[in-house]
């Protein structure tokens, strides 16, 4: 395989770049953000705020479709915008110096986060803007007009893992009906607050996350992932909280009162 260049954007953030002591710089990067709880609440994961490391993959992944990274004129450094602020606001950064180990692919090694004022980005004419991801803002919205259609059964089937364990016994018959329930339910609080649906951002395209309570009316188990067509709205499939915050949180901090860390 040819040594990356420093201008090639490779879909994955391995292939772009060296970070050794990727989860040291997770947490120094959650340190100079602003305060945000970026551990999961109802999944194990081997990793240290694995919100946060999706979080930073996917952005570098949308950056680099977009090409948002600048890099010096000595094409010894680049940088890019994280999308996260400091606790006073400052925009921070991803710089990055060039790979010096020639048996080694990527152009770049992870240098350090930097925030927006710092010297470091003088090295740059222009920074980069952060990820972009729809060009209709009305995507973000739900049409509260449209009906919401749905196949039960292929969305219970799909995903019966996904359930609470205790309704992971009950007959597929017996747990498509509560889904049902659960459904006509969720759309009716929709309907009432069309803010309780909070926009993902999935395979190139906007989604709404709508909460789906199975066992407590005041308490989400999972959220319904709706998609929008030109007449009506359709649930594609469910994801588990962990999930659903995960995809969400890729667009923005989600600010609701069903769906947290």
């Amino acid at each position: 395989m040819a040594k990356n260049q420093p201008y090639d954007l490779p879909e994955s953030f391995y292939d772009f770049a060296m970070m050794p002591k990727f989860n040291d710089d997770i947490d120094t990067l959650s340190n100079l953000a602003e305060q945000e709880d970026w551990e999961y609440r109802f999944t194990v994961s081997p990793h240290s705020k694995p919100i946060l490391r999706n979080y930073v993959f996917h952005t570098y992944k949308r950056i680099a479709e977009e090409k948002k990274v600048s890099v010096s004129a000595d094409e010894n450094f680049c940088c890019w915008n994280t999308g996260l602020i400091t606790p006073t606001q400052e925009p921070i950064y991803m710089l990055l110096s060039r790979n010096k180990i020639d048996s080694l692919d990527p152009y770049w090694h992870f240098s350090k986060w930097v925030r927006r004022g710092e010297w470091d980005l003088n090295r740059f004419p222009s920074l980069p803007e952060m990820a972009h991801y729809f060009e209709d803002p009305s995507v973000l919205v739900l049409d509260t007009r449209k009906e919401l259609r749905m196949n039960v059964e292929h969305v219970v089937a799909d995903n019966v893992e996904r359930f609470p364990e205790p309704l992971r016994s009950l007959s597929s018959f017996g747990l498509q009906n509560i889904v049902s329930g659960a459904r006509d339910a969720a759309w009716q609080r929709v309907q009432r607050n069309y803010k309780t649906a909070i926009p993902q951002y999935y395979q190139g395209q906007i989604q709404l996350l709508v909460p789906l309570a199975l066992t407590d009316p005041s308490r989400a188990d999972l959220a319904l992932v709706v998609e929008r067509y030109s007449d009506f709205y359709r649930a594609a499939t469910c994801l588990t909280l962990d999930m659903a915050y995960n995809n969400a949180r890729q667009l923005a901090r989600p600010d609701r009162d069903w769906l947290v860390p």
